[in-house]
């Protein structure tokens, strides 16, 4: 951690394989650039790692990501760090800290359109799994984006094998938002 001067708090496995993914087709060596990939285990996790790498531990620039549905507790975590106060979204946004509606799973699968997405499936030798799981009586009435999404997070280490081809099969004008945007942040330590 020497040469680290800004740790990028992700939540999971996952998430950290699109986030190294999409650095490396943007041209962007993290290591060489002091930028260190922490994937936390959970979003639960976000307290211990603020602790540990913000103002009250090793003090360097913070960054991340997180899935919707724990925006509210990395709000709160990043308030107790003595990062900010009262932050919305787009607050979070200024610190670095980016948002993904509803996972990140779900902005590549937005992004790819299903049909890419069964590709990289295909691609990946288990589209017949797919098909498989399609035809289950709970997923037979559901749409193929809501099916995508179920099959990446079921079966042992499917949502990080996929999260990195998701990404590789990206056009990059058409990175989802969050990863854009902390691409975006990322680059912009260059400077600083």
């Amino acid at each position: 951690m020497s040469d680290t001067h800004t740790v990028v708090l992700v939540e999971g496995a996952s998430d950290q394989a699109a986030v190294e993914v999409l650095a490396e087709r943007r041209g962007l060596d993290l290591a060489a650039e002091g930028i260190s990939l922490v994937a936390m285990g959970g979003a639960t996790n976000i307290g211990t790692y603020l602790r540990e790498y913000g103002p009250a531990g090793h003090d360097l620039r913070l960054a991340g990501l997180c899935d919707m549905g724990e925006e509210g507790d990395f709000s709160r975590a990043i308030e107790r760090a003595g990062l900010g106060a009262g932050l919305g979204r787009s607050g979070l946004e200024a610190l670095g800290f980016f948002v993904c509606v509803a996972d990140l799973e779900d902005e590549l699968i937005r992004a790819l359109g299903t049909d890419a997405v069964e590709q990289v499936v295909e691609a990946g030798g288990e589209l017949g799994s797919f098909r498989t799981m399609q035809r289950q009586p709970a997923w037979r009435g559901s749409n193929t984006h809501a099916q995508l999404r179920r099959f990446m997070g079921a079966g042992s280490g499917r949502k990080i094998r996929y999260s990195g081809l998701l990404v590789a099969a990206l056009d990059l004008d058409r990175v989802p938002r969050p990863l854009d945007l902390l691409m975006t942040h990322l680059l912009g330590s260059r400077s600083r």
